[in-house]
């Protein structure tokens, strides 16, 4: 049945504004509004970009209080029981829909309140025992994971939690904590990571907005009750205007979802195309003030990003069990694969990779718990390095698995095997390297943080709008700043032969942690260095940017690999086994951080762009000749021009 247009007692003040045009620098200037802009408590990435090794920050690791981690436990058994007994994966994937069964059931346990306080009817779990949670179900199926993550990550939960009234919360929260499902909508088929040409409208109408527009990949869209959507509401009289947030019901008059997407992963996920036409909204459902509402999102994803390299940490552990079993039964040349050196890298690859995964979850999970520390770079680092690992350690167990990884589970099983999923979990785990910010849109958002403190004294240096007076006045600052900073990178506890002594037993890693104190202050030198030559032009310097963060990455998972491993062996539980495993790690990610380092300077980025203008250009097209392209007729981008809906409503709520 399709959605209606609804007929507003009064019409709006204003029609629904076209798609804004902007430039470059006004889009950035969008963006770097919505950020927050202070650091009010510490940060240990942000110290280690700025060459500052501040180990007191991480070690000793911190801990959940018992209550918390009691209740955290009692409710993974039942969760483990549930996903054990109650989810049919493999009908997941063959019908390419979660059962309705299998929803109410999560929603029985409490799983979608998970986040939500128990005043409110929610679970109240930590978030290191959420992210338990979300590997666990993940692990059953990565769209269950996406879908509990989506509803209670940036779904209307968190943004309530963190901006809402006590009135939004009593009305929303115990809603969403045991029958309501809730979806993020941001993205729109012309916007991506471009926030400021955001063109979905809510034009104020006396106590109500009116919404039009479109959006793109509402992940729960589908099956939402309950919608958080980003809309751009226009300056005028008495209303400041800009980007700001509501809590939409999906039931209201006007909203159709007019598509299921479907994609090569995660097939059983609820994401679709939403139309908002002439659609009510009570200014009383608007998060926060008008304007608000990238800070809102900016703000909510500081932990809610952590959700997905929980689902990372869960594949990583899967892929390891099957690597193990599978490379000590499968014999080539008379002995088992994995004693064979070339399979054995893979193996140790996937296994310290794993350890150090899970290391920097919990980590920069229990700083979110504990809230002494502003965690907003440790989190997209997370996401980051938890998606591109992830995804490299499933190609690693295809390989292993040779012929057997590129078949599928129901295939192996037709012909009496076991059914591994390998090809699926690769197909699965893709998504997780666009999701929630693109690595590379990750690269460029942890780069503009890191060199935050560069930018706070000496950005009006290389600012073209600000005056000469603005510029001397930066300069003496930044004289200030770098008369005191620069000193500090030369030398440092990492040349010192006795440093973190404490991480020395039958396994030493202390000469690790003095490989990141000495790093770090190497990536500082590097980024000022790189600063003083392009100054204004480092914002395009995408790709050593990129190799930057990355360093950064690796560093702080060779640090969390090692805090973790010392907590475990103080416990004694495996704490032989994790030095061993964090020494491997750290040994391969020394590797990596050298080549990182080597390609900041000996790279093919000019090469790259000349080819690039090229390929633009058409200079290349005789190169496309021989193949036959099947991608069909139709615009690249589908039109998404405010009106009533012209489809079908394929809104489906679960009850």
């Amino acid at each position: 049945m399709s959605a209606s247009p609804v007929k507003p007692s009064a019409q709006p003040s204003a029609q629904p504004s076209a798609k804004p045009t902007v430039t470059e620098r006004e889009a950035r200037q969008v963006a770097e509004a919505a950020r927050e802009q202070g650091w009010r408590k510490p940060s240990f990435a942000k110290e280690l970009f700025l060459g500052r090794f501040r180990l007191d920050l991480i070690h000793p690791h911190p801990l959940p209080p018992t209550e918390d981690a009691q209740r955290g436990e009692e409710f993974l058994a039942k969760l483990r029981d549930f996903c054990e007994t109650k989810i049919d994966a493999a009908r997941i994937e063959r019908e390419a829909r979660i059962p309705d069964e299998v929803v109410n059931g999560l929603k029985e346990l409490g799983a979608l309140g998970m986040k939500i306080d128990t005043k409110y009817g929610g679970l109240g779990l930590t978030q290191v025992y959420y992210n338990k949670a979300l590997a666990l179900v993940g692990s059953a199926n990565p769209a269950l994971g996406a879908l509990l993550s989506a509803h209670q990550s940036i779904g209307v939960p968190q943004p309530l939690k963190l901006f809402g009234t006590q009135e939004q919360k009593d009305e929303f929260l115990p809603r969403c904590a045991r029958t309501d499902i809730s979806a993020f909508l941001l993205t729109e088929p012309d916007v991506g990571s471009d926030p400021a040409r955001l063109a979905t409208s809510a034009v104020p109408d006396g106590d109500d907005y009116v919404l039009d527009g479109v959006k793109l990949w509402t992940t729960n869209g589908v099956v939402a009750d309950l919608l958080v959507v980003m809309a751009r509401v226009p300056k005028s009289e008495g209303h400041k205007g800009g980007i700001t947030a509501f809590v939409v019901e999906t039931a209201s008059e006007g909203v159709t979802v007019e598509h299921r997407n479907a994609f090569m992963g995660l097939r059983g996920l609820e994401n679709g195309v939403t139309r908002f036409h002439q659609v009510r909204v009570p200014a009383a459902n608007r998060i926060g003030p008008e304007g608000s509402g990238l800070k809102i999102a900016l703000t909510t994803l500081n932990t809610g990003r952590l959700s997905l390299p929980a689902m990372c940490v869960g594949a990583g552990k899967w892929c390891l069990k099957i690597a193990r079993e599978w490379s000590a039964v499968r014999e080539q040349w008379g002995k088992p694969v994995a004693l064979h050196e070339a399979v054995g890298a893979k193996i140790s690859f996937i296994a310290a990779t794993t350890f150090a995964l899970e290391a920097v979850l919990d980590l920069s999970s229990q700083m979110a718990d504990e809230n002494r520390n502003d965690i907003r770079i440790e989190a997209a680092l997370a996401k980051l390095y938890g998606s591109e690992m992830a995804w490299l350690m499933a190609d690693e167990l295809v390989q292993i698995r040779g012929g057997r990884g590129f078949e599928t589970a129901e295939s192996l099983a037709a012909r009496g095997e076991r059914a591994v999923p390998a090809e699926q979990v690769l197909r699965d785990l893709r998504i997780n390297r666009i999701f929630e910010g693109s690595t590379e849109i990750m690269h460029l958002l942890i780069a503009r943080e890191a060199v935050d403190a560069h930018l706070t004294v000496a950005g009006d240096l290389i600012d073209p709008d600000k005056s000469l007076s603005d510029k001397a006045k930066a300069g003496a600052n930044a004289g200030v700043f770098y008369a005191k900073w620069l000193p500090k990178l030369v030398t440092g506890a990492g040349q010192l032969p006795r440093s973190y002594a404490e991480f020395k037993h039958e396994v030493d890693l202390s000469p690790h942690l003095r490989y990141v104190e000495r790093s770090a202050r190497k990536l500082a030198r590097s980024t000022f260095y790189a600063m003083s030559r392009w100054q204004g032009r480092m914002e395009t310097k995408q790709g050593f940017l990129g190799r930057i963060v990355d360093i950064g990455a690796e560093l702080f998972a060779m640090s969390a690999a090692c805090v973790r491993a010392e907590l475990l062996r103080a416990q004694g539980e495996n704490g032989r086994e994790a030095y061993q495993l964090a020494d491997a790690f750290c040994r391969q990610a020394r590797v990596r951080v050298e080549e990182l380092f080597g390609r900041l300077w000996t790279n093919t980025d000019d090469v790259d762009r000349a080819v690039v203008k090229g390929v633009l250009a058409g200079t290349y097209t005789w190169l496309e000749e021989g193949v036959v392209d099947l991608s069909g007729e139709g615009p690249w981008i589908a039109d998404a021009t405010p009106g009533p809906a012209k489809q079908e409503n394929v809104h489906r709520p679960i009850r």
